[in-house]
Parts: C-alpha cells; structure tokens; sequence
C-alpha cells in the first residue's frame, strides 16, 4: 500500500529559472510591449539524464520534502497531497524506499558514490548529444576571426601587466635545451595524413608516456599507489584512457581500453572502417580535421577513485579536470617527440561517447578527447604555429623530426 512506503527528496537536486522571449504581435498593435517575456523552472538533478520542467505546485511540493529523512508516504501526501506527491515521484525528484522504478536506484547509488552536488550537477548537465559544432559555426554569421573582431572588437591583449607593481625584476633567460626545441614543436595537429598507418609501437610509447605507470607500491592490502607521469589529486589517478583505433598498424579498427597494469590494450568492440569514422566525427562534435586521428582517447575518470578520499569535497572534481590537462600535455610532447601530430579537445559529444563505450558518466564520465598520428604533408585546415617549428610559409611540413623513431 501507497501509506507503507517511505519517500525522501533526491539528493543535489538543482531549480533553475529560464526566461524565454518571444514576439507579441497582438501586444504591439494594441500599444503594448512588442516582445512577450515567460519564465519556465526546471529541475536538474544528477542521478537523472535530463531536467525535467516543473511548475510552482511541483517547487512546493519538493520544497515540504526532507532529502537525508525517510518519511510515509501518507504523512507527507497529508500535507501536500496524494497526487502531487506522486508527480514528484513519477518524475523522479522523489524518491520511494525499495522502489522497482531504475531512476530511484540510482539516486541512491550517487549518494553513495560522494559527489559535490555542485561538481555533480555540471557534470551531468552540460553533457552535449548529437552537437555538430562546425555546423553550428557555419550557420552563424561569425565564422573567421575576421568575423568575430567585427561583431566582439578586439580581445583582450595576451600581455597584462599591473600598473600597481612598485618594482620589476628582469629575469635571465634559461640555456636552450632539448626540451626546449620539444616545447617548440608542440602545436595542435588538425592536418592528420588519412593514407598512412601509425605503427603500433608508437602508439603504445605514447599511451605509456601519457597514461603509463612507472612505479608502484602498497601501502597496506588493497591500498596501491602508483606513479605516473602527471600528478594527481591524492595521488590517486583516476584516468581511465578508452579509444577508438582508425589506421594503426596490427590492430582491428574498434574500441579499446588501455589496460594500465598490462600496459595492453584489451578489444572491446571491433568496427568495420566506415563505422569508426562515424563515430569518430560524433565523438568530436563533427570536427572532421580531428576525426581524421589514427589514435583517439577518451579520457574518462573513475570518479569513485577520488571520491573514496575526498567525500562531497568542493575542489576535487576541478582537480579532475586539471589532471586531464597535465596528462593531455603530456601525451602532445610524447606525440610531438616522435614525429606525430595530437591535439586536445573538450568539444565533445559525451552521450554518445557514453553509448559507445558502456560507460556511466555519474561513475565513469568523458571529459576530453585527445588525438595523435601522422601528420599530414600539406596543411589544409589552418593551425597556429606561431613558432614556426611546424610548417613554412606555403603550407609545407617541415619536417617529421626523424619520423616515428621507434618504428
């Protein structure tokens, strides 16, 4: 019976007001305001996959609700009402004690895994599906820098300096290195060489270098750490590196996980070629220049790694989020180092990417894509390489650096 059931409120539950603009014809003809204004409220909450819209009887129904305190359900219904109460449940903003319904599940199962309700909500929200940015781009009329100086003016300059400093200290510049020359030739690759195969042992120095483990000891059992080659929050490192293979030598084009203890790449699901490149443009919101990759990681964290440590901690998703960027860094210098091509992109279609891979992004999310292989000879998409290091003045590479050294 509906009385033998207790119900609490979901947890990091989220209202968010929107206001939506639309011409008022009748308005203006009789005098008034041309443009008709109308507020809508959506409810955002992590365990769910889309917000779900709610009007103000549905605000006070949630707002009567307890979210840490099991109560009847006849005692709250005696409050706010048998059939509100069950739009809120229907909806799944509350949540029923041992319901069958798969969105109460896992409600409780993200409580458990320790979110921030703030990290927890941007995460699941601004998950993009079936997004074309270059499309998008192409149907607005900014489309060059050109365009955009035009409709924005000029950005803010590159060199800031503060007119408040009362002295300034000129520092000597360092000796030039190797490392040096490295840095320089680093530059995003949207000019990937579609005809030639990336040799399998380069891509596994990459993935090493990237992603690898370089030590490792236990503290107590069960309690490991490990060394790689970026740092971590907690020193706990939850990567996980999942990616679609196009052209790599001995390798079936599919999806793969880079199985970090082995240093293997384990085959989750094969493709035929057509299939991949699909996917391939999906993954990266319809940029065909990075598509084009022979290697491509989706960089997807464990978040129940960071979270056993540090429970509902405010900073530790945006540690996340750095932890991708050193490792992103790391796998451009690796690439650049043996004549590859990489970039980094955030430009992403996460659903999609979820469905491909069977990952759940409340346990185990996308949050990049990074890419490498051969580049091309002649550059076509434009790239910034304001060093030079790169391409000459028509377009040229300039050189491979000795090509794929290990190969």
């Amino acid at each position: 019976m509906e009385e033998d059931r207790r119900v609490r409120r979901c947890a990091g539950l989220f209202l968010e007001a929107r206001e939506q603009q639309t011409m008022d014809l009748a308005g203006l003809l009789g005098g008034g305001e041309a443009i008709r204004v109308t507020q809508k409220w959506f409810a955002i909450a992590p365990h769910l996959f889309a917000e779900v819209e709610v009007e103000g009887s549905m605000i006070e129904t949630l707002s009567s609700i307890s979210e840490t305190r099991w109560k009847p359900f006849s005692e709250i219904a005696a409050q706010v009402g048998v059939d509100r109460l069950q739009r809120a449940i229907d909806a799944g903003l509350v949540v029923a004690e041992k319901s069958e319904d798969p969105r109460h599940a896992r409600e409780l199962q993200a409580r458990e895994l320790q979110w921030h309700p703030l990290s927890a909500v941007a995460h699941m929200a601004l998950r993009w599906s079936g997004v074309d940015s270059i499309a998008t781009q192409n149907e607005s009329r900014i489309r060059t820098t050109a365009d955009l100086v035009a409709d924005s003016g000029l950005p803010p300059p590159h060199f800031h300096r503060r007119e408040d400093a009362t002295n300034r200290v000129l520092l000597q510049r360092s000796a030039r290195e190797s490392l040096d020359a490295l840095f320089k030739r680093r530059a995003t690759c949207r000019n990937f060489d579609a005809g030639a195969t990336l040799s399998l042992r380069s891509a596994g120095a990459v993935l090493e270098r990237a992603f690898g483990m370089h030590g490792r000891q236990e503290f107590l059992p069960g309690v490991v750490a490990i060394k790689k080659n970026h740092p971590s929050g907690g020193g706990l490192h939850p990567l996980e590196a999942y990616l679609l293979m196009q052209h790599v030598e001995d390798l079936v084009p599919g999806l793969y996980h880079y199985n970090v203890e082995a240093h293997a790449l384990d085959l989750l699901s094969a493709m035929p070629a057509e299939e991949a490149r699909a996917l391939s443009l999906s993954m990266v919101a319809g940029q065909d220049y990075f598509a084009n990759a022979h290697a491509m990681i989706v960089v997807a964290p464990r978040f129940g790694r960071s979270f056993w440590k540090y429970r509902r901690h405010p900073k530790i998703y945006r540690a996340i989020l750095l932890e991708a960027g050193h490792a992103s860094q790391n796998l451009y210098l690796a690439a650049t180092d043996l004549g590859l091509g990489a970039y980094v992109t955030a430009a992403i279609n996460e659903v999609e990417i979820e469905r491909a891979f069977g990952l759940d992004p409340l346990f185990e999310g996308p949050i990049a894509v990074c890419g490498f292989g051969p580049r091309a000879e002649t550059r076509v998409t434009v790239e910034l390489d304001p060093a030079e290091r790169v391409w000459d003045a028509l377009g040229n590479l300039k050189s491979r650096h000795g090509g794929e050294a290990m190969q």
